[in-house]
């Protein structure tokens, strides 16, 4: 992440667009369960939100320079923070009840990696486990903010196929102007 990017991402202003805005449109109606796993949680704002919304929540953050100030914050709650590549769980099959993903799958380096992470997100899912995320769509906007970042946009049209390749079904793609919006259950 770029530190233009970053700065963006730690803001309050950020806070409060996840808080108000972003986590309500991706959970309307969805029940998250006993046991949460969110990826890429980079400086944790999401993080904070969803510490209030289920009783175990587990993030895992590749870069250490996030994970490590995280598991500091969170150290004592209900929040465990694993150092690790998503694309790698280092967590059995079928433990949680639910995986969020907030605007990160773009920084995932190709299509067949998000494609990992997916599949492998689906592996530690219960049977009828939710899945729910979101991602910007691309744009010169986009794009520009991820200057010298890695910036692999996920296209809304292709993402319904690709999940259900993952092991998903009940398979949900909406978008907005600014961004994409997924939901789908394990088989």
């Amino acid at each position: 992440m770029n530190a233009k990017h970053h700065e963006l991402c730690a803001s309050d202003e950020w806070a409060g667009t996840v808080k108000d805005h972003i986590i309500p449109w991706i959970l309307e109606g969805a029940e998250l369960g006993d046991d949460v796993l969110e990826v890429g949680p980079g400086p944790g704002r999401t993080t904070g939100v969803l510490q209030a919304m289920t009783p175990q929540l587990t993030a895992v953050e590749l870069d250490p320079l996030f994970a490590e100030p995280l598991a500091r914050r969170f150290a004592g709650t209900n929040v465990e923070i694993i150092q690790a590549d998503a694309t790698e769980l280092p967590i059995p099959d079928g433990r949680f009840s639910a995986a969020l993903s907030f605007t990160m799958l773009h920084h995932v380096p190709s299509p067949e990696l998000q494609d990992r992470l997916l599949a492998e997100l689906a592996r530690v899912l219960r049977p009828g486990g939710i899945l729910a995320g979101t991602d910007s769509l691309d744009s010169e906007a986009f794009r520009e903010l991820h200057e010298d970042d890695i910036c692999v946009p996920v296209d809304p049209l292709t993402l319904p196929a690709r999940l259900a390749a993952a092991g998903f079904t009940d398979v949900q793609v909406d978008t907005n102007p600014y961004a994409i919006r997924f939901r789908a259950r394990k088989r």
